[in-house]
């Protein structure tokens, strides 16, 4: 009866504007939710009513709390000492948490591919988990939901393929704490090296793809953000500690089919910790990282108003041939739309080709990169998180068409307002 309530309110929030996408994507986290609990058959659990009213408070908590509200839960503080390897794992004092990593991938008769991996951490809602509220068990824990996203593009021939797993804090799903180690079903990421970070990924697309891979950091950790504090709008909740591995070579194996194929390439990887990302009035963001074939990076977000404005604590950031940060305000830099995808599934039309103008730090001039998509077709159209954005490789090229990287685009919010 719960979930039967659940699917005719997602069908009524389906016909509202685009005020009322909070709602719906809330309303199909919770059936996403609790068709996860079925899937496991956990109505046979001897604690079943409790897992579900676990999964009840949790949901009602997303409707509850507004964009920078998060009770309970620490905040990102300025001049923060980092302490590694401990810092590479998961922070549950904070509601939310990510890992993600992107990339491409070649083989050595130039197969190209584009990965995405990224591994999601939210907090339960902190006074909804009283000691009392629900018992404890041995095999799940009640404070920590784990969301994952994998997706393959295959640039030869346009094929996108993605997936997401939802699942509770348990035997298939954690994170830990004094180490980056991961997982969720199958899928993980962990860092087997301290001393060198060596990562390793473990990915797979149902029984269509999957993948084994070795990260090496060819450049150190950057924190970005001044003083440690990467700031996301004007409430000073909606900020985050922005960790990132801008230049990781990968080398290791996918398996297509029936097919094994060696791969080397580069990637990225964002470990970004925070309570609240959004203001009120913000309803999604623009965001690209480039890596530039002369061992320069940039990553660049743009944090877009329910007016159509852009805020001014939109950033860029340079990274040079050393790992050195430096930050470009608002006001240096414009992000401007060249063409544009309607997805038939969502309806969502997306900014996919993009010009970035920005002013170049060794130079002191303005530097034009055109990013065009490998392939139009690269959104995750929501169906377990609830929520369709466009995430996907694009070739880095100057005013003259030249290539001189390679870079990934991630889009929110146009399937409806983003809630975060």
């Amino acid at each position: 009866m719960i979930y039967r309530t659940i699917r005719n309110s997602r069908k009524g929030a389906k016909a509202q504007n685009s005020k009322s996408f909070a709602v719906f994507a809330s309303l199909r986290l919770c059936a996403s939710f609790l068709r996860a609990l079925s899937d496991l058959r956990v109505q046979k659990h001897r604690r079943s009513w409790k897992i579900v009213s676990l999964g009840l408070c949790f949901c009602a908590s997303l409707f509850r709390n507004s964009a920078t509200d998060a009770p309970g839960f620490a905040l990102p503080q300025l001049n923060h000492h980092f302490e590694f390897p401990r810092d590479h794992g998961s922070h549950p004092e904070f509601k939310l948490e990510w890992w993600y990593v992107t990339g491409h991938l070649y083989t050595d008769d130039n197969h190209r591919y584009g990965f995405q991996a990224t591994f999601f951490r939210s907090a339960a809602p902190r006074d909804l988990l009283t000691p009392n509220a629900i018992e404890e068990n041995e095999d799940f824990g009640t404070g920590q939901v784990y969301l994952a996203h994998m997706a393959l593009l295959d640039v030869r021939n346009g094929r996108f393929l993605h997936q997401e797993r939802l699942n509770r804090e348990g035997w298939d799903a954690t994170a830990t704490l004094n180490k980056l180690d991961v997982r969720n079903g199958p899928w993980s990421l962990r860092m087997t090296d301290a001393n060198t970070q060596q990562l390793k990924l473990q990915g797979s697309i149902r029984a269509d793809v999957s993948f084994s891979l070795i990260l090496e950091p060819e450049k150190p950790l950057v924190v970005f953000g001044q003083n440690g504090v990467s700031r996301k709008g004007a409430t000073p909740a909606a900020a985050s500690y922005y960790l990132t591995f801008p230049r990781l070579r990968v080398t290791g194996q996918l398996l297509d089919g029936k097919e094994t194929r060696i791969v080397h390439g580069l990637a990225w990887m964002d470990h970004e910790i925070s309570s609240s990302q959004l203001d009120p009035q913000q309803v999604g963001w623009d965001w690209a990282c480039l890596q530039l074939s002369e061992s320069r990076e940039l990553m660049c977000y743009k944090m877009r108003r329910a007016d159509g404005t852009e805020d001014p604590f939109s950033t860029l950031a340079w990274i040079d041939s050393q790992g050195v940060v430096t930050h470009v305000r608002a006001d240096q830099f414009k992000w401007e739309t060249l063409g544009t995808w309607t997805s038939p599934i969502t309806k969502a039309i997306y900014p996919v080709r993009i010009r970035l103008t920005a002013l170049d730090p060794s130079t002191g001039k303005d530097r034009v990169f055109i990013l065009d998509p490998l392939a139009e077709n690269q959104e995750l159209t929501g169906n377990v998180g609830g929520i369709p954005y466009w995430e996907g490789g694009c070739h880095v090229r100057d005013e003259q068409g030249n290539e001189i990287g390679s870079s990934f685009l991630e889009l929110t919010g146009y399937a409806g307002k983003l809630r975060l």
